[in-house]
Order: C-alpha cells, then sequence, then structure tokens
C-alpha cells in the first residue's frame, strides 16, 4: 500500500518522509491508508509555503470578484461528489451515512457563505473629515494561512477556514488529522478542478513535526486549529509567540437544562441526538443533561430512547450511532465511565461491553447514562468525547445558570423550556458562546462565528461568516488630502 501524497504547488508529490502510520477504518479495522508520519514531514511543510508564499504575490492582486469564482464550482463538485465524500467520512471517521451527509452539506454552505466576500470585505470610508481630507480603510490579505484539522469533521471543518482565506486573498496550507486524511484527499481532487493558480491551496499530512513547523515558519501568518483544549493552549501560546494571528478551538463539556414545564417528548428526542449523534465526538455535543424540578418522566424518557438507539456500522442506512475514531479513545472512554462508578455515580444504562455482529473488533460503545455524579469530581467536568450523559438533578434554573458558569469550558448551552421569561435569562447569563433554546445542538449557520468562550476558545475571531472575513484579512487606515491649489486646470 503506498504511502499517501502531500498537494503542493498543483502537484501530487511523494513526501520526503518514508515512514508512515496506518489510517484505520475503526468499525472493520481495516487498513485504508498510510499517511507520511516523521520529522521529515517538516521538509514537506517547508516546500508546501514556500511554494504557498510565492503564490500569494500574485493572488492577492487578482480582483475579489474573480477570486471567487473557482468557489462557485466547487460548490457544484461538492454537491456532485457528495455521496462519494460522505462515504469517505464514514469508513474512516465512522458516523453514520446521514451524519456525514450533513457534515458535507455544511461545508457546502460556508462555501456559499464565502462567495459573498465581496460584500463582506467591503470596508468604511469618511468624506472630508477636515477641509480637504478624506479617511478610509481597507481590508489586505495577510499572506500564507494554515489549518490544523480535527479528526471529527473532516469533511466540514476545513472549510470554516479555506474558502473564506482564498477569497480574502490568502494561500493556505491545509494538514488534515493523520487519523482521518482521505476525506480531504478527495476534496483536494476537486479543489484540482477548479482553476485556481498552483500554489493557492496546498496540502500537507504529518503529526507534531509538520504543526511545529506550521507555528514556526515566519511565512505562515495565520494558523486556524480545532482539537481539545490542551492542544488549543498549544497552538496558541506558540502560534502567538511567533507573531502569528491564531484561532484555536478547544474542548467543551456541554450543558443542557431541562425546566419541568419544557415538552417531555420533543425535549428528550432532540437531547439524545445531541448526545449521541456522532457517537458523542463532537464539540457540541450535549453531555451534562440537567433536569430541574420534577424529573422523573424525562429521566424515563432519556433512558428508554438511548436503549432503543441502534448501534453499529455507519454505512448501514438503519444504524443510528457509529464507532468511536480510535482504540485509545475507546479505552479513554471507558476507563472515565469506570471512574465514574468510583466516584459514586450510578450506572443507569452500561453500553461498555458493545459487540456488534461482523465487526467484533469495531471500536464500539453503546449509549450509557450515569446518574447522579458528584458535581465537584473529575468525571462531570472532564470532556468524554464519547456516548455518554451524566444526568444531573438541581433545584431551580439559578442553581443550574451556577453550575454551568462554574466550569473550565463555555462552548455551548442549552435550555428546554416553554416559559420566555427563563429562556431570556438563560440566554443572557450562561457562560458559553452558542446558545440554544430548545435547541439541542447549537451549531450556528455558516453566516454566523462558530463562537466558544472560556478554555474552549482562544483568539479573538472565530471561523465562518464574517469573523472569518476579519481573521484573514488585515485593515489599512488611509488620509489623503488632495489641496485644490494643487490641482492641474484644463
Amino acid at each position: 500500500m503506498d504511502i499517501l501524497k502531500n498537494y503542493i504547488g498543483g502537484s501530487w508529490l511523494s513526501s520526503r518522509e518514508k515512514n508512515s502510520i496506518e489510517v484505520i477504518d475503526p468499525a472493520s479495522q481495516e487498513v485504508l491508508a498510510k499517511v507520511p508520519y516523521g520529522e521529515n514531514t517538516i521538509s514537506d511543510v517547508q516546500e508546501a509555503v514556500k511554494i504557498a508564499s510565492k503564490a500569494y504575490q500574485e493572488w492577492r492582486e487578482v480582483p475579489v470578484m474573480r477570486r471567487v469564482q473557482p468557489l462557485y464550482k466547487l460548490k457544484t463538485l461538492l454537491e456532485e461528489h457528495a455521496e462519494d465524500i460522505a462515504r469517505i467520512i464514514t469508513k474512516e471517521c465512522g458516523k453514520t451515512l446521514n451524519e456525514s451527509r450533513g457534515e458535507i452539506q455544511r461545508a457546502i454552505e460556508n462555501v456559499e457563505v464565502a462567495c459573498g466576500t465581496p460584500i463582506l470585505m467591503q470596508s468604511e470610508f469618511s468624506e472630508n473629515i477636515a477641509s480637504g481630507i478624506d479617511e478610509f480603510m481597507i481590508r489586505q490579505p495577510l499572506g500564507v494561512c494554515a489549518c490544523i484539522a480535527p479528526f471529527n469533521f473532516p469533511g466540514m471543518i476545513p472549510f470554516w477556514f479555506l474558502p473564506y482565506a482564498i477569497a480574502c486573498g490568502n494561500t493556505f496550507i491545509l494538514k488534515p488529522s493523520e487519523k482521518v486524511p482521505l476525506t480531504m484527499m478527495k476534496v483536494f481532487e476537486l479543489l484540482d478542478q477548479i482553476d485556481l493558480p498552483k500554489g493557492v491551496v496546498n496540502l500537507v499530512h504529518g503529526g507534531k513535526e509538520s504543526v511545529d513547523e506550521l507555528l514556526e515558519n515566519k511565512e505562515v501568518k495565520a494558523i486556524s486549529f480545532v482539537g481539545s483544549t490542551n492542544i488549543a493552549k498549544y497552538v496558541y501560546s506558540k502560534g502567538a509567540a511567533n507573531g502569528k494571528r491564531v484561532q484555536a478551538q478547544g474542548g467543551a463539556k456541554n450543558p443542557v437544562v431541562i425546566l419541568p414545564d419544557a415538552d417531555l417528548e420533543m425535549s428528550a428526542k432532540i437531547i439524545i441526538d445531541s448526545v449521541y449523534g456522532c457517537a458523542g465526538q463532537r464539540c457540541l455535543a450535549a453531555s451534562n443533561i440537567i433536569t430541574v424540578g420534577d424529573n422523573g418522566k424525562i429521566k424515563e424518557a432519556l433512558y428508554e430512547m438511548a436503549k432503543a438507539r441502534t448501534t453499529g456500522y455507519g454505512l448501514d442506512e438503519s444504524v443510528e450511532m457509529g464507532p468511536v475514531i480510535t482504540k485509545d479513545s475507546q479505552d479513554r472512554i471507558l476507563h472515565l465511565i469506570d471512574k465514574g462508578v468510583k466516584e459514586g455515580a450510578n450506572l443507569l444504562l452500561d453500553g461498555r461491553n458493545a459487540k456488534i455482529t461482523g465487526f467484533e473488533n469495531g471500536n464500539f460503545l453503546k449509549p450509557t447514562i450515569l446518574q447522579n455524579l458528584p458535581l465537584h469530581g473529575e468525571v462531570i467536568r472532564t470532556e468524554i468525547f464519547g456516548p455518554v450523559m451524566s444526568l444531573i438533578e438541581l433545584k431551580s434554573v439559578d442553581d443550574a445558570l451556577e453550575f454551568i458558569n462554574s466550569g473550565r469550558y463555555g462552548n455551548m448551552a442549552c435550555l428546554f423550556t416553554s416559559s420566555g421569561a427563563n429562556a431570556r435569562k438563560f440566554r443572557n447569563q450562561a457562560n458559553a458562546g452558542n446558545i440554544g433554546i430548545n435547541i439541542g445542538v447549537a451549531a450556528p449557520m455558516a453566516q454566523f462565528p462558530f463562537s466558544g468562550w472560556n478554555e474552549s476558545f482562544f483568539g479573538d475571531l472565530h471561523g465562518q461568516g464574517r469573523h472569518a472575513i476579519e481573521f484573514f484579512t488585515q485593515t489599512k487606515v488611509v488620509i489623503e488630502r488632495w489641496p485644490k491649489e494643487w490641482s492641474r486646470k484644463f
């Protein structure tokens, strides 16, 4: 099996690194590919940066209306190949086909919004700020920008950044997760068809060595990262120390509050989808489910729906939840479940011994529910990133807000209620960047920023929409005086 190639300067090139790691189907354990992994990937990144830096000098001068034209073709190609890409995502990432299809739709929506960059880049003008003097602001691109992508949304998250970066006049280097590189390999085959100048978009493989080179290389001007909080801190601090603009999305421990006046059936179904969708491997997955007041019926509904959720191979259309990404992830989740029990939790639903016929070696867990975890314990505050729900009982909305706001993360917080007053109070006081009211996954549409707070985000400007335009440009203010007496008379 050949080692995957890099895409640099419009060509598919073999890596200088001969060592590799395997890309594994998390359900079947089939080896799907080999990806270069080692110190020599540094040279690959250096070559990509060199090519991207050279391409930037011409690309930045292309009018913005022309820069977005290839994106229209990319949107069409993504739509035409959406099913193929979805199947690749499911094979290498493990999620269900419907989840993969939804992911590609989100990617397409970001391309659509990025096509509006000519409007989004418009700036400000003030005439005659003093006698004969005008002042205006313009937006200019940064240079070479890079994205370090995670494993959990290989088809969507790069599109929070890539289309905006190139539409703004930058060149772009993507390093996909070494666990799931095949999705972006397919996407770059499509990018190769949309008439972008060589070197505007590039893809390099690797691990920490590649990441560090991107963070240290002086020609890289901006870094976009999505991953765990510990790595986000590392990327942000190292990138900023090297003078780069950085946006680093970290982890989460997302709370959902259910009030007694909420619609029981609707709330339970939406919450189950939030907790167990993508096997809990998403930064907007609900994790801590907080019931306020009388909660017996909602608890029973959540238990029955979780128990009935089908787990299996994602390419089977009847399956509702796939495996987690790796054996290491599976072991970590099992350890946290065990730790929760040791902390005193009641294991209301035990999904630890999941065996799927035909996929006995897969990284499977079934829906799990922990109840009565100590509020100041480790598990209730730790991102599990798996199909585990923690049920918490509190007395009031104020108690729920106090618990939510005492956490280290701030990605999402949701409330289920029929009370407008409580909803308004919650949205104003919950310390999270994405708020859902009767919504289980408060995922912003492409025209809105993907906002995280606290240790869920490091930086200022987020991905998607207008924030992306601001992140991938720098402002320049011009003050001009043209005295009348300097004018030639004709």
